[in-house]
């Protein structure tokens, strides 16, 4: 999990990297934010909650806004990559002391990018936020982090701009990782599309591999 914290977190990341000895606090806060990932990603909600806390807390032990929206950001993008489409609340409690590039990247999850922020978005994500319909999925399939992709794949389902490359991708990324969350809201997406064709053979197979992810959570 240690590329996860570059969707929203790299300023933080380079902190650790080199220099003088790194405060608790940002160990702390990069350790905890990507077991809350992880934990999310597998269906363990106890986890998240707990761990989730404690890197905003962390965070939040700094005074800066900046650094505890992008916390915030985070878990959204999280729920994004999953299809967990609700609002990034914790984030717009922010909104009006965050930066720029922060409200930038809460549009983008939220699917709605404005064409003069996609500068300031993490870079992973910006050749995605500006593709075209005959170009998304190739910009998807270059995005190496497979968190980050998972969550620009989530953005374009929810901006209606996911074609069935999409949701493939999207699915063998999710099972490439082992991350059931992701994994059965992607299958469930392509399950339901396949109904809604009358492809009732390929449904069928589609929900066969939803009941087998199921199983491995007993």
């Amino acid at each position: 999990m240690k590329t996860i914290l570059s969707v929203a977190v790299a300023t933080l990341l380079s902190a650790c990297a080199s220099g003088p000895a790194v405060p608790d606090w940002q160990m702390n806060a990069k350790g905890s934010l990507e077991r809350a990932v992880s934990a999310y990603m597998a269906g363990n909600d106890r986890v998240e909650v707990q761990e989730f806390a404690k890197a905003r807390a962390e965070m939040a032990s700094t005074g800066q806004i900046a650094l505890v929206a992008r916390v915030e950001l985070t878990r959204c993008a999280s729920r994004v990559a999953s299809l967990t489409l609700d609002d990034c609340a914790g984030f717009e409690r922010l909104r009006d002391d965050a930066p720029a590039a922060e409200r930038a990247y809460a549009d983008y999850l939220a699917g709605h990018a404005q064409p003069q922020d996609v500068k300031l978005l993490p870079v992973q994500h910006q050749a995605v936020a500006s593709a075209s319909a005959d170009s998304v999925g190739t910009a998807l399939a270059n995005i190496d982090d497979p968190f980050a992709r998972l969550v620009a794949a989530g953005v374009l389902l929810r901006a209606g701009r996911a074609n069935p490359a999409v949701l493939t991708l999207a699915a063998d990324t999710a099972s490439a990782q082992g991350w059931r969350r992701p994994l059965l809201a992607w299958l469930g997406v392509q399950a339901l599309r396949a109904e809604q064709a009358g492809d009732t053979v390929e449904a069928q197979r589609l929900r066969r591999r939803m009941d087998l992810v199921q199983e491995s959570k007993r």
